[in-house]
């Protein structure tokens, strides 16, 4: 039930029945094109409706199938006037078409800041755009902007971007290394911590963590049901996951203090390994025997886009067929930094093409860009057994929590 009290005033003292209008949505996955391109059609359009001021698209930067519509009215009634019309309902339909579940919510302006109340004829309104990020579109012209203040430290934002979003899971993964020559004692404490409490609030919960070495490199990947940036502030604050924090430190090449948060911040996203890809077919959930493995690629400089995209049609044909080894598959991507994550029904020496993506069909183009060291990789299953066996990470701990 939504009950709008037109009694409020604004900051400035005076009457103020403006109204914002707040939409919540769930966009189906593969579909944010779409999307967008649907909600470019529907911002050009509502900008001739009178009352109109102004509206914003924003995605989560928790996850990235979770995006936000806002838009500002005059006051209630052209509102409710357009939105109750056949004409919104058709203009809307494409867009609906999109998302898995909207929930509407609308507010009266009650106060703002600044303080000089804001009218149709001098709302400073953002530029019109379209971005996967952002996107907004305008009515009313601009105003001057007010200054804005100092922009805070580069790198200091655990989630720069939102994170990968599929079959309901975000993915995101932390990487960072460990002093040579501290590796079997950073694997023990990283091997016996207590795992943390899955729920994290009402719509969060922590699915899966799996953690790898490789040398001195530590990679942490973690699948969330609901907002990843939640997920790793409640992590992050279990004190049998401090406890085992504070333990690694002394170990850790670059210092890093998780009871500052600043400190903390500018860690997780130093640390940042971002998903670019997950491919699974309907047989992920129900997969009993399998096995997770992690690889290190040795990805030539720039190339990281190309192989992942690459590898991920390999991936996309292979974890769709019931038949195929590989159950699923995840890449995780940073400059310097390209791990791929797959789960496997057999062992990868007995099947390194589906485990590596390196199938015939892409391995001319594929290969130019890892640096292998051994060109038989492309026609030898031994030799590609051995590049895998190269790149593979320990697994240290994978962990799921019990099905809610």
């Amino acid at each position: 039930m939504v009950t709008t009290d037109y009694t409020h005033t604004s900051a400035a003292g005076t009457a103020d029945q403006r109204l914002r209008v707040v939409l919540l949505l769930d966009v189906h996955e593969g579909q944010e094109q779409k999307f967008l391109a649907a909600y470019d059609q529907i911002c050009h359009q509502v900008a001739d409706v009178p009352g109109h001021i102004s509206d914003q698209l924003c995605q989560s930067l928790g996850n990235s199938s979770q995006w936000l519509i806002t838009s500002e009215w005059e006051c209630a009634e052209p509102f409710l006037s357009w939105v109750d019309s056949a004409a919104h309902r058709a203009l809307v339909q494409p867009l609906h078409d999109c998302v898995a579940d909207t929930r509407s919510l609308r507010f009266v302006i009650a106060r703002q800041t600044p303080e000089t109340a804001l009218t149709p004829e001098t709302a400073q309104i953002p530029e019109t755009g379209q971005a996967v990020e952002a996107a907004q579109s305008t009515k009313a012209a601009q105003a001057p902007k007010p200054a804005r203040p100092a922009q805070r430290p580069l790198r200091t934002d655990p989630l720069p971007r939102p994170p990968l979003a599929s079959g309901g899971l975000v993915r995101h993964a932390i990487a960072f290394t460990v002093k040579p020559g501290s590796e079997k004692q950073v694997e023990r404490i990283l091997a016996g911590y207590a795992s943390p409490e899955a729920r994290v609030d009402a719509n969060t919960r922590l699915c899966r963590t799996s953690l790898f070495m490789r040398g001195n490199q530590v990679v942490r990947a973690v699948e969330v049901k609901g907002d990843l940036g939640n997920a790793l502030r409640h992590v992050a604050e279990q004190p049998e996951v401090r406890q085992v924090e504070e333990a690694v430190n002394p170990y850790l090449e670059e210092a890093r203090d998780l009871t500052d948060p600043t400190s903390a911040r500018a860690f997780f996203a130093r640390a940042a390994l971002p998903a670019v890809h997950h491919a699974g077919g309907p047989q992920a959930l129900a997969a009993a025997e399998v096995t997770r493995h992690a690889f290190l690629y040795p990805v030539r400089p720039g190339q990281a886009a190309a192989v992942a995209r690459l590898l991920g049609e390999q991936d996309g044909e292979a974890a769709a067929d019931a038949t195929s080894p590989l159950v699923q598959s995840t890449m995780f991507v940073r400059e310097g930094l390209f791990m791929r994550m797959v789960d496997l029904s057999r062992p990868y020496q007995d099947v390194p093409v589906q485990a590596s993506g390196i199938t015939p069909r892409v391995a001319q183009r594929l290969l130019p860009l890892l640096d292998t060291g051994d060109p038989a990789v492309a026609a030898d299953e031994s030799a590609l057994v051995r590049f895998l066996t190269g790149c593979e990470m320990s697994l240290v701990t994978d962990r799921a929590a019990p099905a809610s």
